[in-house]
């Protein structure tokens, strides 16, 4: 099966053979086995993650993976997302965000109990459906200007299922934190537009 990623608009074709997904078997469920016990995400400790989240967590190690060429790993990854969500579509890595900016999308079933859409998986509790206007308008207030902390930067982006604003990694590069920035607010602007 072919895993397509998405990395800042970069599609990636990641091979995922069935003869290596049935080898992995063992990896896999030592993966589950480990997240039963609960899971730390970002800033947040999980005692039961979900199919979803759990998908996004092999997103977040996928992401890694591919920053350190690390193709054993991504591999793994990747199939750990194909095994568990049969039905994915892609998988938007977001740089600039935390686990639960990657968005794992779905390819939409024609029956009436289909699965929440990669906005509100990726987005949860912002308003959806907005025309374009009111999405720029709602993305200006979601996703904060880069500020400096110490020697490095930062944006925020407001969690609306927490009420709560949560900080992106520290950047040492403001130009760099300007493009993750812009990253995060094209992220929230579409989510919006649902």
């Amino acid at each position: 099966m072919i895993l397509n990623v998405v990395i800042d608009d970069q599609l990636l074709e990641l091979n995922v053979p069935e003869a290596f997904m049935e080898q992995a078997h063992d990896f896999f469920a030592k993966m589950d086995a480990d997240m039963d016990q609960g899971w730390q995400v970002d800033r947040e400790w999980i005692e039961k993650p979900d199919t979803m989240l759990r998908a996004q967590i092999a997103a977040n190690k996928l992401f890694t993976a591919l920053e350190n060429e690390d193709h054993k790993l991504g591999r793994l990854m990747a199939g750990y997302i194909v095994s568990r969500i049969p039905n994915v579509e892609s998988v938007e890595l977001n740089p600039a965000g935390e686990t639960r900016d990657h968005r794992i999308n779905i390819e939409q079933a024609a029956t009436d109990d289909a699965p929440p859409s990669s906005a509100e998986i990726a987005h949860p509790g912002i308003p959806q459906g907005l025309n374009k206007m009111q999405a720029m308008a709602q993305a200006a207030k979601d996703v904060s200007k880069v500020f400096k902390v110490g020697k490095q930067y930062r944006f925020s982006v407001y969690n609306h299922a927490k009420d709560s604003w949560e900080d992106s990694p520290a950047i040492a590069d403001k130009a760099q934190a300007e493009a993750m920035r812009e990253h995060a607010f094209k992220a929230r602007f579409d989510a919006l537009c649902g």
